[in-house]
């Protein structure tokens, strides 16, 4: 049973590095009803990992990544919004990505994916609003990853939303992102798997892959949640392993480890990771204040977490600043959540009241 839709993409499709995709598509899903004068869509750009499944729905029972925030009577209602999340391009969860099949040779892309920005993932999805015959969107939404794709997404076509939701996001990666990233992307290079990109199924990079998500976890949480939850306790007070994992946050990072390997494609990771490096708003006008104006935004809603240490908090407050100073009416909420970055999957008794409050005035 799936929720999933499929959108062929015009063919060849041309990404903004100048490589190209024959036969690409887009994998979504959505809830609710598109109303009479299609004026009541949403569109949800995802954070690097999730699918398109962000809620639970009759046709796909299973919880979704967002599933405390969107659906009936929830922040983003699904009774009153018709609600679009998308797999984004490049991604391994449907969409077409690094892991699928190249028409021109049979095998899967890896390396021979075109160089991919989230300038394409977001332009990406503008031919699937016409083919679901949106015109304007009520609302972008867009956390972490996604709300840099929201913010390429207004600021390369201006006037298609005139309210944007961006939660715990940047208008560009600051260095220590940068180097968190590129560490991960260098931990699934390095493994001897990995085979520059051609590996087996049945022979992942999967130590280098493991590594990689144990950063992607230290970067997503804050050093105050490690120490409230975890402090010194330890599961092995005498390793029989010289330098087995002795400490529960160890444990904890193998976990999280362990569920992400095989559910998420190496490949694909890398070329997210780095399309998030690579993303600069000032790209956009010469300035991140002149994107900022370019989107012609009427309402918006920015939030951060003040834990937050992977896009730290004045970055939210740069994004509020320049919506303002371009006469956009902006909602700014800088939380004291201690589940870091993560906070916006898991700390929905702060994270809900305000998006239903913002989504409830439109």
């Amino acid at each position: 049973m799936t929720a999933s839709q499929f959108f062929d993409l015009p063919s060849p499709y041309i990404l903004r590095r100048g490589g190209m995709l024959e036969g690409a598509r887009l994998c979504f899903e959505t809830w609710g009803t598109l109303n009479a004068d299609a004026s009541n869509a949403l569109l949800i750009f995802t954070g690097l990992s999730p699918s398109a499944h962000a809620a639970s729905s009759a046709k796909n029972p299973d919880q979704g990544w967002w599933e405390s925030m969107l659906g009936p009577h929830q922040a983003i209602d699904s009774q009153r919004f018709f609600v679009i999340c998308v797999n984004s391009l490049g991604s391994c969860k449907g969409s077409t990505g690094p892991a699928s099949i190249n028409p021109a040779t049979g095998q899967v892309y890896a390396m021979d994916y075109p160089e991919l920005t989230l300038e394409d993932v977001a332009e990406s999805t503008r031919p699937l609003l016409e083919h679901l015959g949106i015109a304007h969107l009520k609302a972008l939404i867009g956390p972490s990853m996604g709300g840099m794709t929201a913010m390429a997404f207004a600021a390369m076509f201006p006037g298609i939303t005139a309210n944007l939701l961006l939660i715990s996001t940047a208008p560009y990666s600051l260095p220590f992102a940068t180097a968190i990233r590129s560490l991960q992307r260098e931990a699934i290079r390095h493994d001897p798997h990995w085979d520059h990109g051609r590996y087996a199924a049945d022979r992942w990079p999967e130590q280098g892959f493991r590594i990689a998500r144990k950063l992607g976890m230290i970067s997503y949480r804050s050093p105050a949640e490690w120490r409230d939850r975890f402090g010194r306790k330890r599961i092995n007070l005498r390793p029989e392993i010289a330098f087995e994992r002795e400490f529960e946050v160890e444990a904890y990072l193998d976990a999280h480890a362990d569920r992400f390997v095989g559910s998420f494609d190496p490949n694909c990771y890398l070329y997210l990771s780095r399309a998030m490096d690579w993303f600069d708003l000032s790209d956009h006008g010469g300035a991140v204040e002149i994107a900022l104006a370019t989107m012609h935004a009427r309402r918006a809603l920015v939030i951060g977490v003040t834990t937050d240490i992977l896009f730290p908090i004045e970055q939210q407050r740069e994004i509020a600043e320049g919506l303002r100073n371009a006469g956009t009416v902006v909602d700014y909420y800088p939380l004291p959540s201690i589940q870091g970055h993560d906070s916006f999957l898991v700390d929905f008794e702060r994270f809900a009241p305000l998006v239903a409050d913002f989504l409830g005035c439109l």
